[in-house]
């Protein structure tokens, strides 16, 4: 068949293709395996007239124009977030009005105003050049910072004089997730990076990750090796430095529930001391005043921080400062002489200030139930700033002054939602095999349950993500027009602890899904909604998520949005970053996992002769995350098998990415275009709702 074929409501047919597997003696059929590369002529030909499908029929739904309005204006509520405090000057990330990427901006100890450091609304008109990360030295005086365009995170490493805001000459490429630790005196940086494209086996240039060192004015191409040369390629690095400049700490990450640590003497040579090696669990470090703090969750799901003599860090003598308690102890920081410490309750943020020896003493006081999304301070300040959210509360940085306990907002984003007219409930349901799973509701207040209130759920459970209250920019929009948004805190996550990740990844990932299809289950069951009202929505590991919900219970959903999913979890390691993924899945081509990933898999689970719920599929060309093969090659096999009307759509994205970094004119267009579907299949009226 080619692309001048109709399926599914009209939809262009892909061709089919007699490709079949035999995997730890199974046979595996692979239909639609041309569709996994994305730079073929047919590809492309059959990728543009599915744009075109979606797009008539997204433009044919009443009321899209009012939407659109809406989300305007909803969308455009700006940002603050992520400060960092270095030398009395303050380094946060903000956004206003229009603006399709946040800019970075500092503020001087006595300026009222901040001043404008990188915008890269500068560098493409088309708003898709992004800032991905950033460092500044310890005493603020320089900045190192990636870029990367088109959402492909393959960030370049810039380095600028803060003072005068110009740039030096020092540019260093492959520096995507990169981690940056200053020397005391500016004049150089220990960093990570990857592979130039060339030099490895194609394709290992996504591994291989490397700490460097780098002076400033050197070419960075003979940047002394210092750390990964051996290691598993796969594997990921961290770095803090101590405030003296002396004690660099690397924390190398295996997957998301294993980490180990090593410390380096900068002041000596380039010997790296083992701290943590070998064990089944994560640990993070930092070292303030000759003192090694160290954050762990072996023995203690919920994580315990311990504290020893930088110059004695072998396990011995550690010393327990703060033992497990009944909340996840997520970070911590020493400020101003005390420690602060960053737990979960329940999936929502608390802040501890203590002592340096443990003892705990007042509690930072928060607004309401919501996220603390970074937390900064010096050892030698009083001054606290950390980044809040709410649902319903905007990006907000706070100042706590530690010695006197004093709050203020530093800056907040300013919205004009009227936020008494809603309501969130923290709600619990039991799972298929019992587990109590905590979930969070929202709606305007006075709803009434009779089980047609349009209801949108969502989740993600995995990689040992907490999904806690955040600022849903759409949201209003949504609970205006009657609808009912839930964000359940699935297992996988880390919402409580290590314990709850574990029971979600590798074999244990059905429970994920079943905790998934348990909150809709609940949602129908409490009166909120019904199936021909219900609608679900995720992303990467959550558009996995959508996408075995929709396999398993199709009749349980009226509608699907699965954005930039994972759905071939039979080769996805064999694509992108994609093997950074296993210890968290696991991999086909070992036959204990293949059984599992086999039994969940979205693409091997469609079943002729089923009637699926109206799915809409987005992914984009530059993602490089999840290959968008996945929502192409799932599309074509969903809108060919499935039995019903309701519209299979897919579309495709260009020049964007996985999500990070994507400009505001691209949210605006693909969330109207999701919320249009999602109002179209629920019988939401948008023009009613523009009255």
């Amino acid at each position: 068949m080619t692309s001048s074929v109709k399926v599914n409501g009209g939809a262009p047919a892909a061709r089919v293709d007699e490709v079949v597997d035999m995997l730890h003696g199974v046979s595996i059929a692979d239909p639609y395996r041309w569709l996994e590369d994305g730079s073929a002529p047919d590809v492309q030909s059959w990728v543009e007239a599915q744009n075109s499908h979606t797009a008539r029929y997204l433009e044919g739904v009443p009321g899209r124009r009012e939407l659109r309005a809406r989300l305007e204006q909803a969308l455009s509520v700006g940002l603050v977030a992520a400060p960092q405090l270095h030398g009395g000057r303050t380094f946060y990330l903000k956004r206003e009005g229009d603006q399709n990427q946040p800019v970075l901006v500092v503020r001087e100890s006595a300026a009222p105003e901040p001043r404008l450091l990188v915008d890269p609304n500068t560098l493409r008109e088309d708003g898709t050049a992004a800032l991905d990360w950033w460092q500044p030295s310890h005493d603020g005086a320089q900045l190192a910072y990636g870029v990367s365009e088109a959402g492909d995170e393959k960030s370049t490493l810039h380095v600028l004089d803060v003072a005068s805001g110009r740039h030096v000459v020092d540019q260093i490429p492959h520096t995507r997730y990169s981690s940056v630790a200053w020397l005391r005196d500016g004049s150089g940086f220990y960093y990570s990076r990857y592979p130039t494209p060339g030099t490895v086996p194609a394709g290992d240039e996504n591994y291989n990750q490397r700490i460097f060192f780098h002076r400033l004015g050197d070419d960075w191409t003979n940047d002394r090796l210092i750390f990964g040369a051996g290691r598993n390629p796969e594997t990921m690095y961290g770095l803090t430095i101590s405030t003296d400049g002396r004690w660099l700490v690397i924390m190398a990450m295996e997957g998301w529930a294993k980490a180990e640590l090593y410390l380096l003497d900068t002041s000596h040579d380039d010997r790296v001391i083992p701290i943590v090696e070998g064990q089944a669990a994560l640990f993070s470090a930092e070292v303030v005043d000759g003192e090694l703090y160290i954050l762990t969750n072996q023995g203690a799901p919920r994580f315990q921080l311990f504290k020893t003599s930088v110059t004695k860090p072998s396990r011995e003598h550690w010393r327990l400062l703060v033992p497990e308690g009944e909340h996840v102890l997520q970070s911590f920081a020493v400020v101003g002489g005390k420690l602060v410490l960053s737990y979960l309750r329940n999936a929502a943020a608390a802040l501890v200030i203590a002592t340096l020896d443990g003892a705990g003493e007042r509690e930072v006081p928060l607004p309401t139930l919501g996220s603390v999304d970074a937390v900064a301070g010096e050892p030698e300040r009083d001054t606290l700033l950390f980044s809040f959210v709410s649902f319903f509360v905007p990006p907000t940085i706070y100042r706590y002054d530690i010695s006197t306990g004093a709050l203020d907002i530093f800056e907040q984003v300013q919205s004009q939602i009227d936020t008494s007219q809603y309501e969130v409930r923290q709600v619990w349901y039991p799972s298929k095999d019992g587990t109590r799973i905590s979930m969070f509701v929202m709606h305007r207040r006075g709803i009434l349950l009779d089980g047609n209130n349009p209801t949108l759920l969502t989740g993600y459970g995995g990689f040992n993500v907490s999904m806690t209250p955040s600022f849903w920019r759409a949201l209003p929009v949504w609970l205006d027009a009657g609808g009912v948004a839930a964000l359940a805190n699935l297992r996988g996550g880390a919402e409580y602890g290590e314990q709850w990740h574990a029971a979600g990844m590798l074999g244990n990932k059905q429970n994920v899904f079943d905790d998934f299809i348990a909150a809709a289950e609940f949602l129908v069951g409490e009166g909120y909604t019904k199936p021909a009202k219900l609608a679900i929505s995720g992303g990467s590991n959550g558009g996995l998520l959508v996408g075995a919900a929709l396999t398993q219970r199709p009749e349980l959903f009226k509608a699907v949005v699965c954005r930039v999913p994972l759905l071939d979890m039979l080769r996805y390691h064999h694509f992108l970053i994609a093997r950074l993924w296993i210890p968290e899945y696991g991999s086909a081509d070992d036959s204990e996992q293949f059984r599992w990933l086999h039994a969940y898999s979205p693409y091997h689970n469609v079943r002729e002769g089923t009637r699926y719920p109206a799915t809409l599929f987005t992914t984009a060309e530059s993602d490089s995350r999840v290959d968008p093969l996945h929502a192409r090659k799932m599309a074509a096999l969903l809108q060919a098998r499935n039995t019903g009307d309701a519209p299979i759509l897919l579309r495709v994205e260009t020049r964007a990415g996985h999500g990070a970094g994507k400009p505001l004119s691209k949210v605006i267009d693909e969330e109207t275009d999701i919320w249009t579907f999602v109002g179209a299949q629920l019988g939401v009226d948008w023009q009613a709702h523009a009255r």
